[in-house]
């Protein structure tokens, strides 16, 4: 590297979540140093197994040759592997992969995935995300709401009853608001939008870059168990983190392991803790892992040791 700005290549396959976690780290890679990024769509111009077995790269791209490639979810990885190939830069991949490490030069992989820190290896808890802290509105409250998934099940009367005393219990000028998402079943969007109107947030309804506004200015978040990424998102942000209790439907799952290290770290407050009295929304520790991550890369760029 020199001391032109990095040429950072981000592989991008349309889905937001994926989209977010490469976001994370692009941006705190831009606040460490000058950066020039361009976005590949790898979902409308595929990179496919013949392109990394002929060393090319389709479309325009090469005028300027990255220094750094970085992709996340299972469509970047053949467009990671033919980037690596042409231009000898280094790849990130975002994600435990599903084609072998080796043909990556540093995988980032949630600790809940369960795949054990190395050379080519660092674990972050929870995904990468571009969230940032601002400037914090005095008792403000934001309620996130997932939706049945495979690591927890869904009640919309154990939902709306814990939502109701967590509004209950704030004063009566408290700035508060409540936001579902794609998960979320319409039935309980509607109670919510009756009892709650403006106060109620449909995600079809949102501007973009809503949330990470919102997270940014919001004291305090309660966030339905089952969405760890809101979850990440929310600490990230600075807020006090609490959960609301779903129907477990596989208790050992990794996804609620790694929720329940969360509860014995002391970051994030159950709701039935935070009921009894047991625990208030405590301030979490500094959390950035895009951040740490981004130190990681520009040591490993410069052929330093990670730590």
């Amino acid at each position: 590297m020199t001391s032109e700005p990095l040429v950072i290549w981000r592989l991008i396959d349309g889905k937001p979540g994926h989209m977010q976690q490469s976001l994370g780290l692009v941006r705190a890679l831009q606040a460490l140093v000058p950066c020039e990024v361009l976005d590949i769509d790898v979902a409308s111009q595929p990179v496919g197994l013949l392109d990394v077995l002929l060393r090319r790269f389709p479309g325009g791209f090469m005028k300027r040759r990255p220094h750094l490639v970085v992709g996340a979810g299972h469509a970047t990885h053949f467009g990671l592997i033919a980037a690596k190939r042409v231009t000898g830069a280094f790849t990130v991949v975002l994600m435990k992969p599903s084609l072998p490490q080796l043909l990556f030069d540093l995988a980032v992989v949630p600790e809940h995935d369960e795949v054990a820190a190395g050379p080519r290896v660092v674990t972050t808890r929870g995904v990468l995300n571009p969230m940032r802290p601002g400037i914090k509105q005095a008792g403000s409250v934001l309620v996130l709401l997932g939706g049945e998934s495979k690591h927890a099940g869904w009640d919309d009367t154990s939902v709306l009853q814990q939502v109701e005393i967590v509004v209950a219990s704030l004063p009566e000028d408290a700035s508060f608001m409540i936001a579902d998402s794609r998960r979320t079943p319409d039935s309980l969007s509607r109670q919510l939008h009756e009892r709650y109107g403006s106060r109620f947030q449909s995600w079809d309804a949102c501007a973009p870059g809503w949330l990470g506004e919102t997270l940014a200015v919001t004291e305090s978040v309660w966030v339905t168990e089952d969405s760890v990424s809101m979850v990440f998102e929310a600490l990230t942000a600075g807020c006090r983190v609490g959960l609301l209790k779903l129907p477990a439907t596989d208790e050992a799952s990794r996804v609620m392991r790694g929720v329940q290290r969360l509860v014995s770290d002391g970051v994030v407050t159950r709701f039935s803790d935070w009921y009894s009295g047991q625990h208030a929304l405590e301030l979490p520790p500094a959390f950035n892992e895009a951040a740490r991550v981004a130190g990681i890369v520009l040591r490993l760029l410069k052929g330093q040791p990670p730590v």
